[in-house]
């Protein structure tokens, strides 16, 4: 049975502050002469309706991959969920064909390249109102798929309840959990220190980027 193919957009959450970087754009680092942001962006582009950038300060630092860039819409850096709020509403905006936003985080460099159409089967088979990634038995609830009719109800939530952890806010949905192999890479690996940064260089020569 074949899915209708729904139109999505992506937002790559790119606004963290990198401190266990020593601060930052982590996304800017680079593996095998490319940042990881171009090895995002290149894995992302051809499954999206739309790609744009989450990210806080000046936006003209990323002005050289010609892609909207979205400022999380409150205030103090509350993490993830500001950013998927930022592009919910970004879509509700100018893109309001779009029901449908995925999320993936700017220094993951191997997403898979069925990330969206896998969430979007998922979400559809079981009913769900929200799918999210999963690896090795881990749920890596930063790369998830959302509804942007729910972005008045994660606005309430941030600003009204003060809630940050991204798994509190999906609890209370019906949720879809899409697991990926972790051979020969863990498609969801994320390179949070100086120490993981060689680590993806040892990794990129084992897939085909």
């Amino acid at each position: 049975m074949t899915t209708e193919r729904l139109e999505t957009l992506c937002v790559v959450l790119a606004g963290g502050l990198g401190r266990r970087m020593g601060g930052g754009d982590k996304p800017m680092r680079e593996i095998g002469g490319r940042t990881i942001l171009e090895h995002v962006i290149e894995r992302l582009e051809r499954q999206c309706d739309g790609l744009v950038l989450n990210a806080n300060g000046d936006p003209a630092r990323f002005a050289r991959f010609g892609l909207p860039v979205v400022a999380d819409t409150i205030e103090g850096y509350p993490g993830p969920l500001a950013g998927i709020l930022a592009a919910l509403e970004w879509t509700a905006a100018n893109r309001p064909g779009i029901e449908w936003v995925v999320s993936a985080a700017g220094d993951c460099p191997f997403l898979p390249r069925d990330l969206v159409a896998r969430l979007q089967q998922a979400r559809s088979a079981e009913g769900a109102d929200l799918a999210v990634a999963a690896s090795g038995g881990q749920a890596h609830p930063v790369i998830g798929l959302w509804k942007v009719a729910l972005r008045d109800e994660l606005r309430h939530a941030l600003i009204d309840e003060d809630l940050r952890k991204i798994d509190r806010w999906t609890a209370r949905y019906r949720l879809a959990t899409v697991a990926w192999p972790v051979e020969p890479v863990d498609p969801f690996f994320n390179a949070n220190t100086v120490d993981d940064l060689a680590e993806a260089e040892r990794l990129a020569a084992l897939v085909a980027n």
